[in-house]
């Protein structure tokens, strides 16, 4: 990059030089090459971010929201949608009979 920098400063000191570009217009493509060269940089650092997070096993905050949404609905469906519509039988508890014989008990 520093390279690609000294190289186009040569060159546009070689158009001011030579009369072909004022140095306004030297100043202005200047400007926006380094415009350009800042978001290229920025776009590589943003991709390599994305890729090391990608390989850690971080959530993006999109993935997150996404979720949390499902689960918001699930919630809304558990709570309004009706269980069953059968009523649920439940047998009564067992007692256990007493232990006593036939021939204790008292006749009448």
């Amino acid at each position: 990059m520093a390279n690609d920098l000294l190289s186009a400063l040569r060159t546009y000191l070689s158009k001011i030089s030579s009369g072909e570009k004022s140095p306004q217009e030297v100043a202005a493509a200047l400007n926006h090459w380094a415009k350009e060269s800042g978001e290229a940089i920025k776009a590589r650092i943003e991709d390599e971010l994305r890729s090391s997070a990608k390989r850690m096993g971080f959530a993006k905050q999109e993935d997150l929201d996404r979720l949390a949404r499902e689960v918001e609905l699930l919630k809304t469906k558990l709570v309004t949608t009706p269980r069953s519509t059968k009523p649920v039988r439940r047998r009564a508890p067992t007692r256990k009979k007493s232990a006593t014989k036939p021939s204790a008990r008292k006749r009448t």
